[in-house]
């Protein structure tokens, strides 16, 4: 899965410009779509539900962005979640939980100007297209 590991490191480093992160939303909605999580919503109420409230509610709201470790996140998530994840998405734990710590505060703050989360960025349930065409990245090489 080069591409799709590209899309989010880059994405995930705030390495891309301002129309190309929206790639993230997007990217991260289509490999939670194939854990038990389901969605960036499922992802946050697992936060939630494992102590990390106060961290999804600063990204939710309005105001500076709490930080979130991977070692936060690896614990709120546990095995299974992780496991099902890094098979999804094709990225290696860690890596995943170092991209996701560093992305995850500021994509959700993004994806939630209102202080609810819209996740109508997220690609449609049609797979016919790939994730670079679904993001409108479809010219970048891997």
């Amino acid at each position: 899965m080069g591409l799709l590991d590209s899309i989010v490191a880059s994405a995930m480093k705030g390495m891309m410009g301002s129309s190309e992160s929206q790639a993230l939303p997007a990217a991260l909605s289509q490999f939670l779509g194939n854990t038990n999580l389901g969605s960036i919503g499922g992802l946050l109420a697992q936060l939630q539900q494992a102590g990390l409230g106060n961290q999804v509610a600063s990204w939710l709201g309005k105001g500076t962005n709490m930080p979130v470790s991977p070692d936060q996140l690896r614990s709120a998530l546990g095995d299974g979640h992780l496991q099902q994840m890094g098979s999804a998405s094709g990225i290696p734990i860690d890596q995943l939980l170092h991209m996701l710590a560093q992305g995850l505060p500021g994509t959700v703050d993004r994806m939630s100007p209102n202080g609810v989360l819209q996740e109508d960025e997220a690609p449609s349930d049609d797979t016919s297209d790939s994730l670079a065409e679904q993001a409108g990245l479809s010219d970048i090489k891997p």
